[in-house]
């Protein structure tokens, strides 16, 4: 999922802000994932983000989206012939799938399935186009929303009474699920199908939202709402964002929705019971189900909002920050190295940053091939410190510094923007390299961002 999003910035500044990291997280620089008969060495990673005393899980799991509609007898859909956009992590607090959910559900017509990037079944490599296909499993067709078409055709819903949307997002721009919900918000409503999401948590919670707002102009798929790179929203309030505000459903020769099909259009949000703001995804009692391949788990989604833009790379631009992350086969998001640093001179440039909220460590790995590899582990040892993109723009900095050529210099730099969302910086960058004044940026990125969070809780269905 390479990308970032837009969002209305409440009325100017929700438009300019409803905001970067498609590159990271379902389309991200793929690091390879940790598998479960390999082991570090040397190491043993710390819990992310040690969380106060007070932070206990819920005693009971949070009731999500599917579940409630379960308990309310499935009221919205039966008697309907339905579709459903899903993917592996659509399951409810007892871990079954939602596809299960509904095709077993007295009065409810399951008939047709939607796949998001990675697909219905999450087996999908990043990027890669998706053809649309006959579900062995259930005999359904399964219609691809990440191959030859990114929007629901009329022929795709033809016979829908209603979408069923049950994706989990991971609280950053760039993810490409709610941008794929987006869409197809926009296709149903341009041809009278209602919309129902089932609301899921937001991993971070929802208390935080950071980083900069996204240039009109770089709207895409990996940036479709023009929100903070962290925007601090669920899914469902993210649904409400783009029914209810101007201009969400305008993205650049690709949709432009006209105001009265957006006001005529019919959504449902199911919220979820029990869930509040303060919550992380280790608060909720439920089991994270790995959302693609590069996010298995809570870490990976804090360090894909951490280090997903300050280590974009794109062999076929030939652009080049020069950081990675992962370490060998493991600590995707989490793992820092640069490709031409040594890691003991990487760890004191990064901790004589002294970034609030985080510290770092080396570590030493063995990876599938018994092959040894070395990087800094980065570590969020206090949350309400941590301001989630940070460390990315001083990564940026950081490179400048280690490159004397300045990599932002060179190669095309389109794919970049698109995710990190603000042509004013990347031309500071430009210009200053290293001498660029980091923290006026990270500052006025702040201050916007307080804003919008203030003007996004119309939206907001929990406290």
């Amino acid at each position: 999922m390479v990308g970032f999003s837009r969002s209305l910035f409440l009325e100017p500044l929700l438009t300019c802000f409803v905001l970067a990291l498609g590159l990271f997280g379902c389309s991200a620089n793929p690091a390879p994932t940790r598998p479960a008969a390999v082991r570090p060495v040397a190491f043993n990673p710390p819990s992310i983000a040690n969380a106060p005393a007070t932070r206990t899980p819920a005693p009971f799991p949070v009731m999500l989206g599917i579940d409630v509609l379960e308990e309310r007898g499935f009221d919205l859909v039966k008697g309907k012939r339905i579709g459903l956009l899903t993917h592996p992590a659509g399951v409810n607090r007892r871990g079954v799938s939602t596809i299960d959910v509904l095709r077993h559900a007295p009065g409810v017509k399951l008939v047709a399935l939607y796949g998001p990037e990675h697909g219905v079944y999450g087996d999908a490599p990043a990027e890669k186009p998706i053809a649309n296909t006959i579900d062995k499993r259930t005999g359904l067709p399964v219609f691809s929303l990440y191959g030859k078409y990114r929007m629901p055709t009329k022929a795709m819903l033809k016979g829908l009474d209603a979408m069923v949307i049950d994706l989990q997002d991971i609280g950053t721009r760039s993810y490409t699920f709610s941008s794929c919900m987006l869409y197809t918000m926009a296709a149903c409503f341009e041809n009278n199908v209602e919309v129902i999401v089932l609301d899921r948590p937001n991993p971070l919670g929802g208390l935080k939202a950071d980083g900069p707002p996204l240039d009109p102009q770089w709207k895409s798929y990996v940036g479709a709402f023009r929100v903070p790179y962290v925007h601090g929203l669920t899914i469902g309030e993210l649904a409400r964002m783009a029914k209810e505000a101007p201009g969400v459903m305008d993205i650049p020769k690709v949709m432009n929705i006209p105001d009265a099909v957006r006001a005529r259009g019919k959504l449902t949000v199911v919220p979820m019971r029990g869930w509040t703001r303060r919550m992380r995804w280790p608060e909720t009692g439920l089991k994270w189900v790995p959302t693609s391949p590069m996010i298995q788990d809570f870490g990976a989604c804090v360090g894909y909002a951490m280090v997903g833009l300050g280590t974009y790379f794109d062999p076929a631009s030939k652009f080049d920050i020069g950081f990675r992350h992962g370490v060998g086969d493991y600590y995707a998001f989490l793992g820092l190295s640069h490709k031409s640093v040594k890691t003991d001179d990487l760890e004191r440039e990064l901790r004589a940053l002294k970034i609030p909220g985080l510290a770092f460590q080396r570590v030493s790995v063995t990876g599938r091939t018994g092959k040894p590899a070395t990087g800094v582990y980065v570590i969020v040892n206090d949350w309400d410190d941590w301001n989630p993109t940070e460390l990315s723009f001083y990564l940026m900095r950081l490179a400048c510094k280690l490159d004397a050529r300045n990599p932002f210099r060179t190669g095309d730099p389109s794919g970049f923007l698109r995710h990190m969302g603000s042509t004013e910086f990347f031309n500071a960058l430009r210009r200053d390299g290293a001498q660029i004044n980091l923290n006026a940026w990270l500052a006025d990125w702040r201050a916007k961002s307080k804003i919008y969070q203030e003007q996004s809780k119309r939206y907001w269905l929990y406290r």
